[in-house]
């Protein structure tokens, strides 16, 4: 059963895009990248709270007081801002990386070391649906999911994997072998990109890593360190910005979240290494600096970040997702974004042209890392937590699925 938890407690920050300071490397990496892997990063500033309904604060308006209308009546809560909780839909899991929600409302959650494919209802109850072929080691494993844009007739499900050769795109249906998409995507143990997302147009966006090549990145022959665009059977779009190339955008380091704003542009999160973590609006054929550029300064010839977060200390971005047609009006159509080392769910409200005009934090200390966000069919958030992946302090109920959503009562 879904347990109430309190209220989210808002915490307003008034951090500049590009402001100073040098910090570690941020990546969910080792503090050596050319080691073996296993070494852990430290976990950042605070520690975790255990939410539990005992102290639980009462319950707090977010945004803006009610809205009247010209009546002088208050509008309803569709129509103005509502109360935002914080409530546990799932416990136990192991290092949680993808989640895809099927048109009943259930959700299919990866888990990256276990391999596993799960299934998770609104209730709470996981259930194992079958184990992954994945390989690879650190960052690498069963990564991002995906459903195709026909699932209620096709039943197709893609997923992005590590093996011993290579990271790869599969699909198959529940209970079957995966079948290669796309293969040769650069494995290591960090740097493997991972998220899979199907864009509006229908078409597959995989976002990959530079594997620990920097090199790559500025390599339209390679597929590392990039933003592929693919149709659903692996195949180069014939209105791809390259012809007879998959690559999408370039220029990128390790792409962890993909997201699409109600008018189809398409937002991504990026890690940074040494001064600045990256979210970026992407231009078809765009160059996004690395790694000659971290962070804003590109000029003509490279695309600036929208957003950055410096030190890298206090993001190390993952998953990423705007809500559109949500259940939290005051949040409409804004760009949310999961934070590992930083261990908060980030907030950058964007005006109609995609620039930033407000930034805002939650759960800052309250649930450790978190490794992805994503929209459910009733317009909440659920946020994966990621303390059982070798770089946290778990609690005895992690992995956790969170769920932000109107307060009731």
């Amino acid at each position: 059963m879904l347990v109430r938890l309190g209220v989210l407690s808002v915490l307003v920050v008034a951090v500049l895009a590009g402001c100073g300071g040098q910090g570690q490397g941020s990546s969910d990496e080792p503090a050596d990248p050319g080691g073996s892997g296993d070494q852990t990063e430290s976990q950042g500033s605070g520690g975790q709270t255990e939410l539990t309904e005992g102290g639980t604060p009462t319950h707090e308006d977010t945004g803006t007081p009610e809205i009247e209308d010209a009546s002088g009546e208050a509008t309803s809560a569709q129509a103005g801002p509502v109360r935002v909780q914080t409530s546990v839909v799932a416990t136990g899991l192991e290092a949680p990386w993808g989640l895809a929600f099927l048109p009943t409302g259930e959700a299919f959650v990866t888990e990256r070391d276990s391999a596993r494919l799960l299934s998770v209802d609104a209730a709470g109850n996981v259930e194992e649906l079958q184990t992954l072929p994945a390989g690879g080691r650190g960052e690498g494993g069963l990564l991002g999911i995906a459903l195709s844009p026909d699932y209620e007739t096709d039943g197709l499900i893609y997923a992005y994997y590590s093996t011993n050769e290579d990271n790869r795109v599969v699909r198959f249906r529940l209970g079957e072998n995966p079948e290669p998409v796309f293969t040769g995507i650069p494995v290591n143990s960090y740097h493997d990109g991972g998220r899979i997302a199907f864009g509006p147009d229908g078409m597959l966006y995989v976002g990959t890593g530079d594997a620990g090549d920097t090199s790559t990145s500025q390599d339209l022959n390679s597929v590392a360190g990039k933003i592929l665009r693919i149709t659903p059977e692996g195949r180069v779009p014939q209105d791809n910005p390259f012809p007879n190339n998959p690559v999408y955008s370039y220029g990128h380091r390790n792409v962890q979240g993909l997201a699409w704003d109600a008018g189809g542009r398409l937002y991504a999160s990026e890690f940074g290494q040494d001064i600045y973590d990256e979210v970026n609006r992407i231009e078809p054929g765009g160059n996004y600096g690395w790694p000659e550029v971290e962070g804003e300064g590109g000029g003509k010839r490279y695309i600036d970040p929208i957003a950055t977060y410096s030190p890298t200390s206090e993001a190390s971005p993952s998953g990423a997702e705007i809500l559109i047609d949500g259940a939290i009006p005051q949040w409409e159509g804004d760009f949310f974004m999961a934070g590992l080392r930083g261990q908060r769910l980030f907030r950058l409200d964007l005006d109609e042209r995609g620039n930033v005009v407000e930034r805002e934090e939650f759960l800052r200390g309250e649930a450790g890392r978190l490794r992805h966000v994503e929209q459910a069919p009733d317009g909440s958030l659920w946020v994966l937590t990621s303390n059982r992946d070798g770089r946290g302090n778990p609690i005895p109920d992690d992995d956790r699925i969170l769920r932000l959503g109107p307060a009731s009562g």
